[in-house]
């Protein structure tokens, strides 16, 4: 920062002393060029493209090799966020609310026990206590509807609602067929593209994995990092869902709840907490995460989707490596975030 602050100054001296002063268009192509320049150094695993988007400054745009705005990638994670919000958009228009049960909506689910007290809530938040995972999630051929069966077989014996946080697939494909039942509609799909028309985002993605019959609502998305950022853009500035929701899907939701599983803690070291559907980007000492400053939603291929409030700006490193490479969008994020943040709010 010191560095950068001393070669604008001796910048805007230079202009000075040639009877002239750069204008911010300039002082911006050059911040903008000075993390491109740091961005074609970095060593990474695949191609990539980093998109963001200021309140001041417009959009940053950068393409590693193949990778483009428009390229479509496996989504891994980054689902997450949208499937919530796909989902919250139900509770906005009073269709669902975030006290109803599974069984309300959905035939033969538990009425007593553990699986009975879950909410809606519950499974955005992934404290229903669904802890295992049943194979059918990643079958091609099964049927949706049966796999969420299978998900209430495999849990009989759950945990106690609300009292640990599972980050996993099971919640939201148990929220999304509550969504499917509330709605009327016939199937994931075809709620996907009512909410495409209402909203105007995600023209060309789908979710097609492992089918389109039985889509993996956690993680089954492709997407590319255009629109993608156009979504991020629509939440930033509340154009949809209501300002309420989407404080609770940005707030700190786990409050002192055990942590089970969380690749953020034991993968990348980070004690992030949970929203609706969204990492809260929390890096103060564990259970106190009382203001929200950024949130994300990694992908396992290695997508990193985020939106930072406290410098104004939101975007997405669009990627796709291997399985198992969901820390690589972030570290390579994390390598020009300062370079990010000043352009954000020059």
């Amino acid at each position: 920062m010191k560095l950068f602050n001393t070669l604008l100054l001796s910048s805007t001296l230079f202009f000075i002393a040639c009877g002239t002063t750069p204008n911010n268009s300039e002082i911006e192509q050059s911040s903008k060029k000075k993390i491109e320049t740091k961005l074609s150094t970095i060593f990474t695993d695949t191609d990539f493209t980093l998109l963001a988007k200021s309140e001041k400054n417009g959009t940053f745009s950068y393409n590693l090799g193949n990778s483009s705005p428009s390229t479509l990638y496996r989504s891994g994670s980054t689902s997450k966020w949208v499937t919530a919000t796909v989902i919250l958009s139900l509770v906005k228009e009073g269709v669902l609310s975030l006290d109803d049960h599974p069984q309300t909506y959905i035939p033969n689910w538990n009425s007593s026990g553990n699986l009975s007290k879950i909410t809606l809530k519950d499974l955005l938040t992934f404290t229903s206590g669904l802890t295992k995972e049943p194979l059918c999630l990643a079958l091609k051929s099964y049927n949706f509807e049966n796999c969420v069966e299978n998900i209430a077989n495999k849990n009989k014996n759950a945990k106690v609602v609300g009292e640990e946080f599972h980050y996993g697939a099971n919640h939201l494909q148990v929220a999304g067929l509550m969504a499917i039942k509330a709605s009327g509609k016939s199937s994931w799909q075809e709620l996907f593209e009512d909410f495409k028309k209402e909203t105007n985002l995600f023209p060309t993605a789908k979710y097609d994995l492992p089918s389109l019959k039985n889509p993996r609502l956690s993680a089954g998305m492709h997407w590319n990092a255009k629109e993608y950022l156009a979504f991020l853009e629509a939440l930033y500035n509340k154009n949809i869902l209501t300002p309420q929701l989407i404080t609770m899907m940005t707030t700190d939701q786990l409050n002192r709840k055990n942590i089970g599983n969380s690749p953020a803690k034991f993968g990348m070291k980070e004690d992030w907490h949970y929203g609706f559907g969204t990492w809260i980007e929390c890096h103060a000492p564990i259970n106190n995460c009382t203001k929200t400053t950024k949130v994300s939603s990694p992908g396992i291929y290695g997508a990193y989707p985020f939106i930072d409030y406290e410098h104004h700006y939101y975007g997405v490193v669009a990627r796709e490596g291997k399985l198992g490479t969901f820390t690589k969008g972030y570290e390579i994020f994390n390598q020009v975030s300062k370079n990010l943040e000043e352009w954000a709010e020059e």
